[in-house]
């Protein structure tokens, strides 16, 4: 991993209220925010402020070295109607490329760009909630467009989402909940020191097939929110996020790679990412690789993070539909307490909400992974690592691992699995339980 540099920008100012914009709370200012970014791009970039105020908003797209810049006080507030996230644009939803509904925050094909406080982001996503139910269940979105589009080689530019024709969508294809913040394609991206206040319609920060990326001191509450991910990496490579706090609705950190055959197909996958003083309150899990894991994911480092009160901490996942290699993990330094399931999960046949349908051969690898340094106060489950018989875990190290627990340790299908000085307290009489496994040493 090379190593990360802040993005730099001219010294110009471009301010949102010199293009017309109005910090009242009502007045739509999209065309301000479109109109200073254009000036500043034109210019050889530089800083688009946001001065003090509410700043009302459909979809703001980013340029090139242009830097979206919130001074303290300043509120932007994104509108709830669909309509304002017009034209679509390509993006990757789920796993799935699609022509969708405007991420809130976009950007495409982009260099040198940032978000940057310490003003305040408002996603308004609760309209956006009812779509939730047309995108899950047998019949959802998520399973039409795989089975419908990417199972029948339909062209990303035809699979189009949030069209002209009602409020949310058409009856056959209704629009899909955008991302909050998705740079695609991006290279030297930095996100900095802002707080998103109240979620977005889908996943919240969520670099797409980017490079060079820097998260940094970012407060996202997004609790409440369905699918509302604090920060989720997706097929992108060489990222460092650092001194951020996170109490959201779903993962508070999350690494995919592509949904089955469409992850496979683009073969992208996230790699050299180093995450570490983190700080994690409401979340699925606090640090979590896939379930998308199809494209691959490999070189993480994960350090100096604290799971307090999350339903799981270290949580790794994938399914027999997925494919991929999930390889050269490192967690340490890691405390949690509270957490409401295992503190430790590692299984690669997860009931996922996109199931394994025609592609159950397609059994996922996840090796050569090491948990270091981690301690958990509290928790109903120590550590579940469950693989299959046909492709089991591989290469797993729990090192100085202290963990007090209602129920200990499952390990199953794994091969090569070195415990040294790993102490379970839990309530019943099996601290540890070992089912199909080999190579295990115990120290």
């Amino acid at each position: 991993m090379p190593s990360l540099e802040r993005p730099v920008f001219r010294d110009q100012v471009f301010t949102i209220a010199d293009h017309g914009g109005q910090g009242d709370g009502i007045t739509k200012n999209t065309e301000a925010f479109r109109k200073a970014i254009a000036a500043c791009s034109a210019a050889g970039g530089g800083k688009v402020l946001v001065p003090k105020g509410k700043w009302l908003t459909g979809a703001i797209h980013l340029k090139s070295n242009v830097n979206l810049h919130m001074e303290a006080g300043a509120e932007i507030h994104f509108s709830d109607d669909p309509t304002d996230y017009l034209p679509v644009v390509f993006q990757r939803w789920a796993g799935m490329e699609v022509m969708n509904y405007s991420p809130l925050i976009y950007a495409l094909d982009c260099e040198n760009i940032a978000v940057t406080g310490p003003g305040r982001l408002f996603g308004h996503g609760r309209r956006c909630q009812s779509w939730f139910k047309s995108e899950q269940g047998s019949n959802g979105s998520m399973l039409r467009i795989y089975h419908d589009l990417v199972l029948q080689n339909i062209p990303v530019e035809q699979r189009v989402f949030g069209t002209e024709g009602g409020a949310f969508g058409d009856a056959r294809h209704p629009g899909l909940r955008p991302s909050f913040i998705q740079p695609v394609r991006c290279r030297n991206v930095l996100l900095e020191d802002f707080t998103i206040q109240g979620y977005g319609p889908f996943w919240t920060i969520h670099p797409t097939y980017c490079e060079n990326v820097i998260i940094r001191g970012v407060r996202v509450h997004t609790k409440g929110g369905h699918n509302a991910d604090g920060i989720d990496l997706d097929s992108t490579r060489n990222v460092l996020v650092e001194y951020c706090s996170l109490d959201t609705g779903d993962d508070a950190i999350a690494v995919h790679t592509g949904t089955n055959a469409e992850g496979r197909r683009i073969g992208k996958p996230t790699e050299n990412v180093v995450v570490r003083h983190i700080k994690v309150w409401t979340g699925h899990g606090g640090m979590v690789v896939g379930s998308l894991t199809s494209g691959g994911v490999r070189n993480i480092l994960v350090h100096d993070c604290t799971y307090d009160g999350t339903d799981r901490g270290i949580r790794l996942k994938s399914n027999r539909s997925r494919g991929g290699v999930v390889e050269n993990l490192w967690y340490r330094d890691i405390t949690m307490r509270g957490i409401k399931s295992e503190a430790i999960v590692i299984e690669t046949d997860y009931k996922a909400a996109l199931p394994a349908g025609g592609d159950q051969a397609d059994y996922p690898t996840f090796r050569n992974i090491t948990l270091e340094n981690v301690t958990c106060h509290g928790a109903p489950v120590a550590a579940s690592l469950i693989g299959t018989a046909d492709v089991p875990i591989e290469n797993v190290v729990m090192r100085n691992v202290s963990i007090q627990a209602s129920k200990g340790m499952h390990f199953r299908s794994v091969r090569g699995l070195n415990l040294i000085n790993v102490n379970v307290k839990v309530s019943d009489d099996k601290p540890m339980t070992f089912t199909n496994c080999e190579q295990v040493q115990q120290r």
